[in-house]
């Protein structure tokens, strides 16, 4: 069985430790690595190659949103997942601007952890609860909708019927896989169809797109139940 490969980026040491001591419980995730600050991250994760990488905001030397941000340019695949104390609103809009695949707090159950690294792993958006709250009451505030707000025509947002299903899908947390499989259609045909919402939107990624459907009121905010 081939293990999940994450690295772990804290400037806390005991948090480090603690974090990969968890993580090395679970048969499918190996710790690949660690840092203590935003540069030792860059180049640790140039050395050991993780599939996910845990990743503090505020570190030393350099945080953890330049970190990611230079991470994201050379090796574009890694998931990022921010894992920090801080819900503020500007955090979390950098981070998911930059790319992260998830923003979670450090009060996440230690049982629900190493089910975050597997849904990151499979390319799985993720926010924790109180992070999506305060996203979903923004939404009407001039900092998320000039974010992640084009301006296009309000019909459908010039979105065919079957791409309207596809980035309600999105919103909801399903990847292409699951998509195809929910509509009966090849993967190509989903990464097709995703590619073609996010040009016909100008967005950047998948982030991006589950936010505009949020905020688009097509996918109701759920917090998960604790």
């Amino acid at each position: 069985m081939d293990k999940i490969k994450v690295l772990i980026a804290d400037d806390q040491h005991l948090v480090r430790d603690g974090i990969a001591s968890l993580l090395s419980l679970e048969e499918d995730i190996e710790i690949c690595g660690k840092a203590e600050n935003g540069k030792e991250a860059v180049t640790a994760v140039m050395k050991n190659n993780p599939d996910v990488v845990l990743m503090d905001i505020r570190m030393p030397v350099m945080d953890g949103i330049s970190a990611m941000e230079k991470i994201r340019a050379q090796k574009p695949d890694i998931r990022i997942l921010m894992l920090t104390t801080f819900d503020d609103d500007e955090y979390i809009m950098k981070a998911l601007r930059s790319g992260a695949m998830g923003y979670l707090l450090k009060d996440i159950p230690p049982r629900e952890l190493a089910g975050a690294v597997r849904m990151a792993y499979k390319n799985i958006y993720q926010m924790a609860p109180a992070v999506g709250q305060r996203i979903a009451e923004s939404l009407g505030g001039s900092g998320f909708s000039q974010e992640i707000r084009p301006v296009v025509p309000p019909d459908n947002f010039n979105l065919s019927p079957r791409e309207m299903e596809v980035l309600t899908l999105i919103a909801e947390g399903l990847t292409n896989k699951e998509i195809g499989e929910r509509l009966f259609v090849s993967e190509g045909t989903v990464k097709n169809h995703v590619s073609d919402i996010l040009s016909i939107l100008g967005l950047r990624d998948r982030t991006q797109a589950a936010l505009f459907a949020l905020k688009s009121g097509l996918v109701p905010f759920r917090p998960e139940k604790k």
